[in-house]
């Protein structure tokens, strides 16, 4: 019988092509021991990392994501790629958060090219880490159909996410602390559960109601809602007509 102990985890790592990848390459010339658990995706700029990357990578079975860019203000291919590498891993953190996922399973790090020493070292820690969590969903009480099912409703409102952070979320200060501050602050919080978060919710009853007629009272318990979430919720769908009661007093879809 497997134990714990011998729990493997895979890594998806995206590693930008002038640094990070690097990076990897010197340690593993240098022979610096680190688990063999990472499987390598190597990308231009570590800006290339879309929140669908890492939404599908967690959505295939992925127990943790890597993402190792140049060090700030030191992108060799574009020169504020790795601000936008840090901006699409905080939002994403944020989402996986409310998806379900524990957000320490996706972690962004800057490695030079010269630094396979720091290489093996964050591969260890975050190595060590992902173990400890165990395999995806276990931590996180959820089965893996489950956590990707609702990904595939993250990985759908990409667009809109996209659109919403060029509009509405843009960070003031291209700066790490300036990312920080911003994913930190109360008006962040309240823009993204308006715009983002009950977007997402919207979509997972759309998605719950169209496979099946329900009752309105046994949607909070399926889908793990607040009633009161769920009924604010309805309120706006049935508003825009896009569910409706049929004659048992079901919820169906109407379009």
């Amino acid at each position: 019988m497997a134990t714990a102990s011998e729990f493997k985890p895979t890594i998806i790592g995206f590693l930008c092509n002038w640094c990070c990848y690097g990076g990897a390459d010197l340690a593993g010339v240098s022979r610096f021991q680190y688990p063999p658990y990472l499987r390598v995706i190597r990308l231009m700029c570590s800006g290339r990392v879309d929140l669908q990357f890492i939404f599908r990578a967690f959505a295939k079975k992925a127990d943790a994501v890597f993402v190792g860019g140049c060090h700030l203000n030191d992108c060799h291919y574009n020169p504020e790629g790795n601000y936008d590498a840090m901006g699409n891993v905080l939002m994403a953190k944020r989402i996986l958060e409310k998806v379900g996922v524990n957000p320490e399973r996706l972690r962004l790090e800057w490695v030079s090219a010269g630094e396979g020493t720091r290489f093996a070292e964050v591969m260890n820690d975050f190595s060590a880490k992902v173990k400890g969590l165990g395999p995806l969903g276990s931590s996180e009480g959820l089965s893996v159909a489950e956590i990707s099912s609702r990904l595939q409703i993250a990985d759908e409102l990409v667009p809109y996410i996209k659109l919403v952070e060029r509009e509405r979320l843009r960070v003031p200060v291209r700066t790490e602390e300036g990312y920080k501050q911003f994913f930190g602050s109360e008006r962040f919080d309240e823009l993204f559960n308006e715009l983002i978060l009950d977007k997402f919710v919207m979509s997972r009853i759309m998605g719950f109601v169209r496979r099946q007629p329900v009752a309105a009272t046994d949607i909070p318990a399926r889908l793990d809602l607040e009633p009161s979430e769920v009924a604010r919720h309805l309120h706006h769908l049935t508003e825009r007509g896009l569910v409706k009661f049929d004659p048992g007093q079901r919820l169906v879809a109407a379009v």
